[in-house]
């Protein structure tokens, strides 16, 4: 499997897992804050790249998800709630 091949994997799964949230815009946002904390910078800026030349495999919400990453790949993301994660 490629290296892309497997984010796109990751990124798919993650949103599946948080697909059942009610709003679409909270998991996108879910997923982007957990994309910022857990992946590596490189990670991130390639499915960013991924999706621009197209995405063609990544689920609706990851790429929704990817899409608002793009606009944040620089920044930190929001410190966590002391006893709180983002699994859904």
């Amino acid at each position: 499997m490629n290296p892309s091949a497997r984010l796109v994997e990751m990124a798919n799964d993650i949103a599946a897992n948080l697909a059942a949230y009610p709003e679409h815009a909270d998991a996108v946002n879910t997923m982007v804050v957990h994309l910022q904390r857990f992946w590596e910078p490189t990670m991130r800026e390639r499915i960013v790249q991924y999706l621009q030349a197209g995405g063609d495999d990544l689920s609706p919400l990851a790429r929704d998800a990817i899409e608002n990453l793009s606009h944040r790949l620089n920044q930190t993301p929001p410190p966590t709630k002391r006893g709180v994660s983002d699994a859904g």
